[in-house]
């Protein structure tokens, strides 16, 4: 073989072990094929889908309902983001299973019964699915991370995170690289009073991909010590709390892992109601930035009873806040500089510089209510390389923003439409519908899509903030297996997924219980 052969032969070889070694990480990024593999859509948290061209402001209006899933009625409301890589869809299910699905046709491939795995509580998919390394990624709400097979739903791992038994995972994983970024929260402060209150503490971890091994684990508070009791004699315990409730995002330049925290529960002290920056190799923090003074919350805060009020003991007039940062981190680059950009329940939109987590500048976009963070921003925003894209809840009405990254100078804003309560299912239960935005902020070229708690899904222009498609959820479809589904406030813990010119929305969410006769409903749109 003369020397220009050989010179080939060996090119060629080193690109095909090169396509090799890159299609892990070309599949988890959604690299050439406009997937979408995590809840973050990529590793910056963008949720920005930039491959997408088949979906546009000139047809979006004509996208059509192309196939549903309805669950059981006794399950309850949904709330796994799906993820999309190639002809796939894969989401979780309230009655407790991971499905893998035809993306175009809804045709069934796969299931996994969270339940094979043993442990408490109830086996329920809390976040949306990471697709990478050949595997399926979840977590639930027991505080188990699994790991199947992405071709055949095989368990390939299974490891509970915290043995708490109020601790569950809200946090959809994040996969870079070989390792797997999940964090865990907890409802404890939902026990109410008769329980000792409160001993979890959040976490970020650090797994091995493939072995589902801890690496390591950054707890947000010092460990909890009896330091009393409550009015009615249950011991009490402090300081507690600050879970981790949302999706981390790393910078892959710099590998750090950017994510929020909750409130304390009892105590004030550790990273709670913070924006932490860990190494994403050692664990440990490169800075943290607390965004409240005081936060010490449980459910009896929002209760009206001067008993209650004893149990709250933040502020002298015996009420607390509940500003978690549940939202997940966009890391925003503008010019020569990298920002981390973050909602909190307070209604205040923050925007950090990346290495000192100085504030750069920060917009109130909603009034906070008494005894919570309900009009706040709640789950998550998106960056499409131009604008951030911000939604608030509760807010009277909830408002869908667009700002600019570097300065925070609104560009347009448009309010949940007005006859969001009295057009569609919702107009039948006025007592119940607010008109406001649960879900997390997904953008495509030229659009934003946000749903509702008035039960739409709404794709709006990127440029205008004008509404240029509605769909009412809340209405029966049939499912392709063979139940059937009604919609309701669309679904919180995520949003919607737009990937491969289709457009998936689980509907109906437990904050804003509509009255339905059917479960709720998974559904997938498309162009005619």
């Amino acid at each position: 073989m003369n020397r220009k052969r050989l010179i080939r032969a060996a090119a060629a070889l080193f690109a095909l072990c090169l396509a090799a070694v890159a299609t892990p990480a070309a599949q988890a990024s959604g690299a050439g094929g406009g997937d979408w593999p995590m809840w973050q859509k990529d590793p910056r948290g963008s949720r920005h889908n930039a491959a997408e061209h088949r979906i546009n402001p000139k047809n979006v209006g004509g996208l059509k309902l192309k196939w549903a899933f309805a669950y059981p009625r006794a399950a309850g409301t949904p709330r796994s983001q799906p993820a999309v890589v190639g002809d796939t869809v894969y989401f979780g299910s309230p009655e407790g299973k991971l499905y893998a699905r035809d993306a175009a046709t809804g045709a069934a491939k796969w299931e996994f019964a969270l339940n094979s795995v043993p442990g408490p509580g109830r086996a329920q998919p809390q976040d949306g699915p990471a697709v990478a390394r050949g595997k399926v990624y979840f977590g639930d709400g027991r505080g188990f991370l699994y790991a199947v097979s992405q071709r055949t739903g095989e368990l390939v791992w299974a490891r509970r995170l915290d043995e708490h038994i109020a601790a569950g995972v809200t946090s959809s994983p994040l996969v870079f690289g070989d390792r797997v970024y999940v964090g865990v929260s907890s409802g404890e402060n939902l026990f109410g009073k008769e329980n000792a209150c409160c001993t979890f503490r959040g976490h970020l971890n650090a797994l091995d991909a493939d072995t589902g091994e801890p690496v390591w684990r950054y707890y947000t508070t010092p460990p909890p010590v009896e330091d009393g009791t409550w009015p009615n004699g249950v011991k009490r315990f402090a300081p507690s709390g600050a879970g981790v409730w949302s999706s981390p995002a790393i910078d892959p330049a710099t590998r750090t892992i950017y994510v929020g925290t909750g409130q304390n529960y009892t105590g004030s002290a550790g990273n709670y109601d913070s924006v932490l920056a860990i190494n994403a190799d050692t664990g440990r923090p490169r800075w943290t930035r607390r965004m409240t003074d005081v936060d010490t919350w449980r459910i009896e805060c929002s209760l009206p009873t001067p008993e209650d009020k004893k149990y709250c003991p933040n502020f002298p007039d015996g009420t607390a806040l509940d500003f978690d940062l549940g939202a997940s981190p966009n890391i925003v680059r503008t010019g020569k500089r990298t920002l981390i950009s973050i909602g909190q329940k307070s209604g205040v939109y923050h925007v950090l510089d990346a290495k000192t987590g100085k504030i750069v500048w920060q917009r109130q976009l909603s009034t906070p209510q008494p005894g919570g963070g309900m009009s706040g921003v709640q789950w998550g925003t998106s960056f499409d390389g131009e604008r951030l894209y911000v939604a608030t809840w509760m807010a009277n009405p909830g408002t869908l923003y667009a700002l600019d990254p570097a300065t925070g100078h609104l560009i347009w804003q448009t309010p949940n439409p007005a006859d969001g309560c009295t057009t569609g299912g919702a107009a039948q239960f006025p007592n119940v519908c607010r008109l406001g935005h649960t879900p997390a902020v997904t953008t495509t070229p030229g659009l934003v899509w946000e749903g509702s708690t008035d039960g739409k899904m709404r794709a709006y222009s990127a440029r205008t903030g004008e509404v240029l498609w509605t769909y009412d959820t809340m209405q029966d479809v049939q499912g392709v297996n063979g139940l059937t589904g009604r919609g309701g406030a669309v679904s919180g813990g995520g949003g919607a997924v737009v990937a491969r010119g289709m457009v998936y929305v689980q509907s109906g969410y437990f904050f804003n219980p509509y009255p339905n006769p059917n479960g709720s409903v998974f559904l997938a749109f498309g162009l005619p």
